[in-house]
């Protein structure tokens, strides 16, 4: 990956007072015209700058040969600014996984992840600086919140990432991105607007978007009970991932501290609507904790709960982070979960464990930074 600049924080005082810039990536089409109209230009130039932008992950004005010099400049520093500067990258499986820790215009910073098979490409993408949701095992979730990604924040990062997969910098692998999962840093649904918005400009054919399949989307979410009903209504047909992590309330109480706000049947239930509406099947996050949440009852009571439902469980072998209480399963107990739940007609899979090497764990290259 191309070595990236390096920006200096701005001063503490400073640095949550100023939104975001404009971007190109914040507006849907008509918003471009109209903001590439009020610069003076013809409208039809942002048609040419978001074929650029979402159709050849270009952001630099001087290849842009199509515009006019005169006007570049211009409209590039308008609708096109640097929103994300690399801080560090880690690689790892030979240079199949990347993590980029970016920091923003304001000195927050945010993760993103890509992932290389021989028949895919994924990118993991941040929705918010930190993350309010405080669970205790997992390391965003300590730093807690700084505060929302604007929408071209978030699609930023996934333009980036495409670039790095099309210049063939990912061996051994496809040179398209063809997923994208809001696994990264934040609650996707706890920025719901900006989410939904960059939902849009991810999966709208180009130039209007990245043209990326909505099926091959997926948004994770703790269980913020009105907010799934609400992205059930929007005619999306992306994955919903459920992070539930325990089966029995007691317990997720203290795992998922939302859970005491919405009960694990009412998160289930808004699950099971979202099912119902959009035909597609809920992933169900359950992050593998030694001697926590991995007892043989608790995969009977969790296949209980998703019998006969539209449900896969994706078991996360935990990636510890530094000085945490929290380790993972050791395999065999792995293996009679998986087991367990198979049993009760469950399917369930054990997630591919990238990144380990890399502090693959969300947040950990933010707080080793912030601990400089």
């Amino acid at each position: 990956m191309t070595t990236l600049p390096v920006v200096e924080t701005p001063p503490p005082g400073r640095r949550h007072a100023v939104l975001p810039p404009r971007h190109l990536a914040d507006l849907d089409p008509a918003g471009r015209r109209a903001a590439v109209g009020a610069l003076g230009e013809r409208e039809f130039r942002a048609g040419q700058l978001s074929t650029h932008y979402f159709g050849r992950l270009v952001r630099d004005p001087a290849v842009m040969t199509d515009v006019p010099v005169a006007a570049r400049g211009r409209l590039a520093a308008a609708l096109l600014p640097q929103l994300l500067t690399g801080v560090r990258e880690q690689s790892c499986d030979s240079g199949a996984t990347r993590k980029v820790l970016w920091r923003l215009h304001d000195g927050a910073l945010v993760e993103s992840v890509l992932m290389g098979y021989p028949d895919r490409v994924t990118a993991c993408v941040s929705s918010q600086a930190g993350c309010g949701m405080a669970c205790p095992f997992c390391a965003t979730g300590q730093a807690g919140l700084t505060r929302n990604l604007s929408t071209a924040e978030i699609v930023d990062q996934v333009v980036w990432l495409a670039g790095v997969a099309a210049r063939g910098e990912l061996p051994g692998c496809p040179p398209r991105l063809s997923r994208v999962v809001f696994m990264g840093m934040g609650e996707p649904l706890a920025n719901y607007a900006r989410v939904t918005d960059a939902l849009r400009r991810l999966t709208d054919p180009a130039p209007a978007g990245l043209g990326l399949s909505q099926r091959h989307v997926t948004v994770s979410t703790v269980g913020l009970v009105p907010a799934v009903h609400r992205l059930a209504d929007e005619g999306f047909a992306v994955t919903l991932a459920l992070s539930l992590h325990a089966p029995d309330d007691e317990l997720r109480d203290e795992l998922v501290p939302v859970n005491q706000r919405w009960k694990i049947a009412e998160v289930l239930d808004a699950a099971w609507t979202y099912a119902a509406r959009t035909g597609r099947r809920i992933s169900i996050e359950y992050a593998m904790i030694r001697d926590v949440n991995d007892q043989p009852w608790r995969a009977d009571l969790l296949g209980r709960l998703l019998a006969g439902r539209l449900a896969h469980v994706n078991l996360i072998p935990l990636n510890p982070t530094p000085g945490s209480r929290w380790d993972a399963s050791p395999k065999p107990v792995e293996r009679e979960f998986v087991r367990r739940l198979r049993m009760g007609g469950v399917p369930t899979t054990v997630r591919d464990t990238r990144g380990r090497e890399i502090d693959g764990a969300c947040g950990q290259l933010a707080a080793a930074e912030v601990a400089l």
